[in-house]
């Protein structure tokens, strides 16, 4: 599939459907299921109503994405995943650096499909897992114009809560994409190589966003 296509189709479905992660207040006593089908349908309202969320005001996006989505997702471990065997050999600093400029990275990509929210909404199907499993896919459809998007999360159950580690759109995950083309960049230029050209790319895109 064209990586363009697939960035759009990434955008599109993970930017409307991540924002319907609410705090994680009642997440500890919710089913996965139970948690995104409800709080989807609530902050997608939320995000129609919010005309500066709409018009890509960055600062109004990424105050939402650290209260809403932060604490409902493992960020260690999808970076980490996306950066594959190598985060073990990265020092402290370094994993701290690749975390910080993925998130900017991932808000950024994002952001965009924020202004394309209208009447969308999220088909949860049913969840095929035991009562005592502790990592589950949910698995769901972005209805809309058009064809059904799927999209299902990777989530595990913590102390606090079920968490997102990873996302699947259209058969793609997010981790394994990203995981090819980090690895081609630590491969070709180090850990620091990796993060300098994240740092690079949102630079980029920050500046494509003010023109």
């Amino acid at each position: 599939m064209n990586r363009r296509i697939l960035a759009k189709l990434f955008a599109t479905a993970v930017g409307v459907s991540l924002l319907g992660i609410a705090p994680w207040v009642r997440a500890a006593e919710e089913a996965p299921d139970a948690l995104i089908k409800r709080v989807s349908a609530e902050v997608l309202d939320n995000i129609k109503s919010d005309k500066a969320v709409k018009g890509g005001d960055m600062g109004k996006v990424i105050s939402l994405v650290d209260a809403k989505i932060m604490p409902n997702v493992n960020f260690t471990r999808m970076t980490a995943s996306a950066v594959g065997r190598n985060w073990r050999q990265a020092t402290p600093e370094q994993q701290k650096r690749l975390q910080e400029e993925f998130k900017t990275l991932l808000i950024r990509t994002y952001s965009g499909a924020l202004s394309q929210v209208n009447d969308q909404k999220i088909n949860v199907k049913p969840l095929r897992a035991a009562p005592a499993d502790t990592e589950v896919v949910v698995r769901t459809e972005v209805l809309g114009r058009g064809d059904p998007v799927q999209l299902d999360y990777r989530m595990e159950k913590t102390p606090t809560g079920w968490k997102i580690y990873d996302l699947n759109v259209l058969g793609v995950w997010l981790v394994e994409t990203y995981r090819t083309q980090f690895a081609q960049e630590i491969s070709a230029k180090g850990v620091d190589g990796l993060i300098a050209s994240l740092s690079e790319r949102n630079k980029s895109n920050a500046g494509e966003k003010k023109s």
